[in-house]
């Protein structure tokens, strides 16, 4: 296994690092390095505030630039081929395999499809994100221009977005809104991952049962707000999990020793579907991504010719 070429990261000390130290901040943080590996960093130089060295036991201070390098390393192993569904001057559409992350993060860097995409097209700038294990519909926007219309229709959810699930149990119901709010809960090893919570932010679901199959249904659903990890919360929080999820119980919050994290594999969940306004010429474009075969219905396997 080859190693990437490293990373130089910069951030702004927001109001959760200020008053930490800088050792506690980082080896919290970013726990893909040890504490002695820190340590040893800091004491080396290379990691810098305000475009100086400094010590491990310096208090941060909100808006103070952090600046370190993470050396090469071997990063895990990731699918790295994706599908192009839509390409022009303005925007880049692909499907996304199950297993590849979209943004970097953790150990993440090149395997990434934000690293792969801008090998094809270097301007390509990542619209949203997908959780590493779900597959299907990604947008890159390749103007400024393209990037601004783009959220401000994210913002004003004026894009829908259709995704396709294999959830657990089977429900009373054929459809059903959920509307639960979503927002930061505790976790053991992240310190937070976000779950249903009442103080969260507004978030809604509408859920239509597809097929049903034994202790489990396929599902449809259809979102316009974007929160992190909505439809395995709101799954959850309706009382049938997606099969497999090893983080999110019925209550849509993980238990409270659970020791998985949202990257974890076992669920399946795929971007279908998503409509929305050319951001030049206004022109509705409606873009779908055919799921994976655990995630088609008997009656699309009937219809493929």
């Amino acid at each position: 296994m080859s190693r990437n070429q490293g990373c130089t990261y910069r951030e702004r000390v927001g109001p959760d690092a200020a008053s930490s130290t800088v050792l506690d901040y980082l080896a919290h943080r970013y726990r893909h390095s040890s504490q002695a590996e820190w340590t040893a960093r800091i004491g080396a130089g290379d990691v810098l505030l305000d475009a100086s060295a400094t010590s491990q036991d310096t208090v941060l201070r909100r808006g103070q630039e952090l600046v370190w390098r993470r050396p090469p390393w071997e990063e895990p192993a990731a699918p790295l081929a994706f599908g192009v569904l839509y390409e022009d001057g303005d925007l880049f559409v692909v499907d996304k395999p199950a297993g590849l992350p979209t943004l970097p993060g953790a150990n993440f860097l090149q395997h990434t499809l934000h690293h792969q995409v801008r090998r094809h097209a270097p301007e390509a700038v990542a619209l949203h994100r997908l959780g590493r294990w779900t597959s299907g519909l990604v947008l890159f926007a390749r103007k400024r221009s393209a990037q601004v219309e783009m959220a401000r229709q994210l913002r004003a959810r004026e894009m829908r977005k259709r995704y396709r699930a294999l959830a657990g149990g089977d429900p009373s119901w054929n459809a059903i809104t959920v509307d639960r709010p979503i927002g930061p809960v505790a976790h053991p090893l992240l310190g937070s991952v976000h779950g249903a919570v009442k103080e969260g932010k507004y978030a809604v679901s509408r859920v239509e049962v597809l097929e049903r199959r034994a202790g489990a249904f396929l599902c449809d659903v259809w979102i316009a707000t974007g929160r992190p990890h909505q439809i395995r919360i709101h799954l959850a929080a309706a009382g049938h999990p997606l099969v497999g999820d090893p983080l999110y119980e019925i209550s849509g919050i993980p238990a409270a020793d659970s020791r998985a994290v949202p990257g974890d594999p076992g669920y399946l969940l795929h971007a279908a579907e998503v409509v929305f306004n050319h951001p030049r010429d206004g022109r509705e474009l409606v873009l779908t991504c055919t799921p994976p075969p655990a995630l088609t219905s008997k009656k699309e396997t009937c219809q493929k010719p």
